[in-house]
């Protein structure tokens, strides 16, 4: 196996966190912090009830209770994956007028115990959405495909799904 390679973290600046202080495994804590996602004027989440995943090198991932979700924007999905952390998820699509995005939130209905706070809670990939906001903040997505982190002057990268970060 190749031997993982991480860069050396960029410098933090005021208020910020490095993605590099945080654990792996991963962790779950509640946060305040506003979160925000608008797609097609209708407001689809709006919560200062949100949870955080953190692992190292990852921004983080908000999971939110489904009273602060317009939930009725929500369908079930048939796609299920596993996380090494916290179990297997199932996702949802959202649909919005005519539009569909499939597969853009997901939920760990039973999760690992020490995930037991986002039970239920619901996470969406940013990338799809016209708005996904930290505190007012316009967030930027985690780049690569396959990861749901949410950028915000929060955090000091680099981060995880940038080219050359498989073996980090």
């Amino acid at each position: 196996m190749r031997q993982a390679h991480h860069p050396e973290p960029d410098p933090l600046g005021p208020g910020q966190e490095s993605v590099w202080d945080y654990p792996r495994p991963a962790i779950c804590e509640p946060t305040d912090r506003r979160i925000q996602i608008i797609h097609q004027s209708v407001p689809l989440v709006d919560s200062t009830k949100a949870w955080r995943t953190l692992e190292t090198s990852h921004p983080p991932t908000y999971y939110i209770p489904p009273m602060d979700i317009a939930i009725e924007h929500l369908e079930p999905n048939a796609r299920r994956t596993i996380c090494e952390w916290k179990g297997q998820a199932r996702y949802w699509d959202v649909v919005i007028g005519d539009e569909r995005l499939e597969a853009v939130a997901w939920s760990y209905p039973e999760p690992t115990p020490a995930f037991c706070g986002i039970r239920d809670y619901i996470a969406f990939y940013p990338e799809p959405f016209d708005r996904c906001l930290v505190d007012g903040e316009q967030i930027t997505p985690q780049p690569g495909q396959f990861y749901g982190g949410w950028i915000s002057q929060y955090e000091a990268g680099p981060f995880k799904g940038i080219p050359g970060s498989r073996f980090w």
